[in-house]
Formats: C-alpha cells, sequence, structure tokens
C-alpha cells in the first residue's frame, strides 16, 4: 500500500455527528485498501461537545489540526444543549464562520442529485423529476450582504435603522467563477448566472465581470436568470440546470430549496474550497438531534463528502468514483434508510447502509 498522502482533520461533531462519521470512516478504511493508497485521520473536537470539553466551540487545538492538514472532513453542530449560549458562541456561529474565515472557504460547491429510484422523495409531482436530476450549486461563500460593510443597527427618530451592505470586488468574483467554470467542464459544460442584475449594482458588477471571463471558457455555454426566476425554476424543472454560479445570499437560499426539491437532505454533499488543496467537506444537513444514538440516520451525505474530498483534495478521481458507484449501485438495489424509505418499505440504520457501500466498494461492484 502507498505511503500516507496527506493528513484529515476528522471533526465529527454533535447530534447524529459521531455516528454518521463513524459509518463513513468505514467506507474509507475500504476505498483505502481497494486503491491502494492511505491517508492520515486525525480526530479533533468541534462545536458542542468542545463546548462541553473545552470551553468554547472552535478550540485553538483543533485549529492547530486542522491547519496540519490537507482536508477537513466535518460532522455537523449544534442542537438544543447550545441554544441559550449568546448568539456569537453557539456551535453553528462560533465553529463553522470562523473556519471558513481562517482558512479563506470562497466557494462551496453543492451537489443536488435525485437518483432516478428515489423520485417518490421529491415533493414534485413525479412528470417533473421523471429520470431524477443533477445540479451544482456554486455559491460564493466570503463576501456580500453576510460580510459586507457597514453592517449595524442604529437609533433613528423613535425607531432604529438596521444596515447591511452587499458588496463585491471583481477577485471575489473571478475566483468563485473560476470554480465554477471548472466545475461545467468535468459536468454538462453549462454555467447559469443567478442574479438581479434588474436592481442590483453588484449584480451588473457580477455580469460584467462573468461575461469577460467566460471567453476563456469557449466550450462552456453561459446563461443569465434573476434570481426569483431561478427559485421557480427549480420547482418546476430542475433538471433544465447543469452549474448554478450564485453570490452568498441567493446561494444560501437556492441551495436550501435545491435540497428540498431533492428529497432528502441526508443524501446532499458539499465542498467548501478556498486556493489550493485544503478544502472542508461536509454534509448539507444539520445535527438533527431528534434521532441523534438512534442508528438511523442516512450516512449518504457524509459518505458522498468523503468522495468530494478525495476527488477534490487528493486528487483520488478513481476512489471518488467507487463510492459514487456504490452509492447508486445500493439505492439501485433497494437499500434504504428510514427518511429515503416508502411508506411500508423496509429500511436499514446508519451503520447497515455503510456497510453495504464499503462491501461494494471492497468487492470491485462500486465502479461504474
Amino acid at each position: 500500500m502507498a505511503e500516507a498522502k496527506g493528513k484529515v482533520a476528522v471533526l465529527s461533531g454533535d447530534g447524529i455527528g459521531p455516528e454518521v462519521m463513524e459509518a463513513t470512516l468505514r467506507v474509507a478504511e475500504a476505498v483505502e485498501t481497494s486503491h491502494g493508497f492511505k491517508l492520515e485521520w486525525k480526530k479533533g473536537l468541534v462545536g458542542g461537545a468542545a463546548i462541553d470539553a473545552k470551553g468554547k466551540a472552535l478550540p485553538d487545538e483543533t485549529v492547530e489540526l486542522c491547519k496540519s492538514s490537507t482536508a477537513v472532513l466535518f460532522g455537523s453542530v449544534g442542537g438544543p444543549k447550545w441554544e441559550s449560549l449568546p448568539p456569537n458562541e453557539q456551535p453553528e456561529r462560533a465553529a463553522l464562520l470562523p473556519l471558513r474565515k481562517i482558512f479563506g472557504l470562497f466557494a462551496n460547491l453543492r451537489p443536488a442529485v435525485l437518483y432516478p429510484e428515489l423520485t417518490g422523495c421529491s415533493p414534485l409531482r413525479p412528470e417533473r423529476v421523471a429520470g431524477g436530476f443533477d445540479v451544482l450549486i456554486v455559491r460564493e461563500l466570503t463576501g456580500g450582504l453576510y460580510f459586507g460593510q457597514p453592517k449595524e443597527t442604529v437609533k433613528k427618530g423613535s425607531g432604529e435603522r438596521a444596515v447591511d451592505t452587499m458588496a463585491y470586488e471583481t477577485h471575489e468574483i473571478e475566483r468563485v467563477t473560476e470554480v465554477a467554470f471548472r466545475a461545467a467542464e468535468e459536468r454538462k459544460k453549462r454555467v447559469t448566472l443567478v442574479d438581479k442584475a434588474n436592481v442590483l449594482e453588484s449584480s451588473l458588477l457580477w455580469r460584467k465581470t462573468v461575461k469577460a471571463l467566460a471567453a476563456k471558457y469557449p466550450g462552456i455555454s453561459l446563461d443569465f436568470i434573476y434570481v426569483d426566476n431561478a427559485a421557480m425554476q427549480l420547482v418546476r424543472d430542475p433538471g433544465r440546470f447543469d452549474v448554478l454560479l450564485c453570490e452568498n445570499l441567493f446561494g444560501d437560499i437556492l441551495s436550501d430549496e435545491a435540497a428540498a426539491v431533492a428529497g432528502s437532505l441526508g443524501m446532499l454533499p458539499s465542498a467548501s474550497l478556498g486556493q489550493g488543496r485544503f478544502g472542508l467537506y461536509e454534509p448539507s444537513g444539520g445535527s438533527a438531534p431528534d434521532i441523534a444514538g438512534k442508528g438511523i440516520a442516512n450516512p449518504i451525505a457524509q459518505i458522498l463528502s468523503l468522495a468530494l474530498m478525495l476527488d477534490m483534495s487528493f486528487g483520488q478521481r478513481a476512489a471518488a468514483e467507487s463510492i459514487r458507484a456504490a452509492v447508486a449501485g445500493a439505492i439501485r438495489e433497494g437499500w434504504r434508510t428510514a427518511d429515503i424509505a416508502s411508506p411500508g418499505e423496509k429500511s436499514q440504520g446508519t451503520r447497515e447502509m455503510a456497510g453495504e457501500i464499503a462491501r461494494r466498494i471492497a468487492s470491485g461492484s462500486g465502479k461504474r
């Protein structure tokens, strides 16, 4: 077996995070063995678990672990236990946002995939999602309304005035646009910019910048759609899209809509990328404290996040594809966790689903 090619910071977090992470590491072991490489996996504390043990959601030792790693495999954070803390100390805000800032994670990739066998899980009418769909949302992650200045609430007469600033610079748009176009080259070669250029100055800059950069990618078709229309089209015909390129707020909203249309957050991975190979990979869903510890959580989003990590941070394309194929094969042959099972249909638990995926990889059936 090949020597270790990098280190992974494993941050399981809270709720269902530890159990789906444990299941995912079983799949990681199978794919390492079958594809002849070995990574170094180091566990760290984050979120509510870190608050309980270390007094804050992102301890210094966890930050150092991430800095010494090639990638972070992240679980989920938060839960009712920590909701009484001040907002800036709660796990969601005090862990993920600082990690994005520290590592300059400016691009979020969220694939929204509905497998043909799971069209019954989608809330849309069957004819709208016949055959399933595969949409990739690329969201700018460190600019826009969430980070623009000024951001304040001030006294105004007898009331108050709140200000959030949507601000973007050319270089911020260029770097995430490059990510979207490179992703499209590996897919159906279509990019759709989501904006509100009829009313927003920042959207006019997005259009200008994306159009100019598109000249570098003559094989990619580019079109534009207003965000309100994009929201409508995602529920009318999600399969019409390939890569949706969005600024921060629009991407936040549309990626959650796409997840709902795809039927279950338990199926959807995500990647947050900066410059170079480093990335943070996590499920799109939350910590689901209501089912934590019951062994019924769907591990597929975490497992597919592992596939994204192997592909994007470690260049293990064949290993990543074997994971995706094993997931698709298990779904095709009727393996279901509770969230994707039809009424009356038998479902498997977290460990059983991960075990079946690992078995397929080990046997070589995790191939397209």
